[in-house]
């Protein structure tokens, strides 16, 4: 039953912003093959595709969780919303390998190799997304800093 009030209150939710992508979301020009409009309706598309199968057929078992799994809940929580305050201060690169290596530890990786693989998902995410995709990345306020005080005395 929890599942399906869960799923209605998402349904009423995924409705109404699927009202905004469909109505009042429009760029003024196609800088892309979709348009910025496409990706808020495919969301919502696909939301209310899966908000339907709750609907439709929720699970017979109870969810136990334990007082561990909500620790690492709001722990990833916490984590997501530093992740968002530090995006542009630190940058794309610094921020994402701060969070991967977080996420990695509270999984249960190991001290190295949670910092191995938080410092590939940056320097990895940021070629893809600025090399491949053509996507704006912050450098971050303390990489600039640095940048500049290079420059600065490397002029000297």
């Amino acid at each position: 039953m929890a599942d399906r009030i869960f799923a209605g209150v998402l349904l009423a939710v995924t409705l109404a912003y699927a009202a905004i992508a469909f109505t009042a979301i429009s760029a003024p020009f196609q800088y892309d093959p979709l348009g910025p409009e496409s990706w808020p309706r495919i969301l919502s598309v696909v939301a209310l595709a899966c908000i339907a199968g709750i609907l439709w057929k929720p699970d017979t078992e109870a969810l136990g969780l334990t007082r561990q799994v909500w620790f690492r809940l709001a722990a990833s929580v916490l984590a997501l919303i530093a992740y968002a305050e530090l995006y542009e201060p630190l940058g794309f690169v610094l921020s994402t390998a701060l969070y991967g290596t977080v996420m990695a530890l509270m999984l249960g990786a190991l001290r190295l190799r949670a910092v191995g693989f938080g410092i590939a998902a940056g320097l990895i995410g940021y070629l893809v997304c600025a090399s491949l995709m053509g996507l704006n990345l912050p450098l971050g306020e303390v990489v600039e800093a640095m940048i500049a005080t290079t420059e600065t005395e490397g002029a000297n």
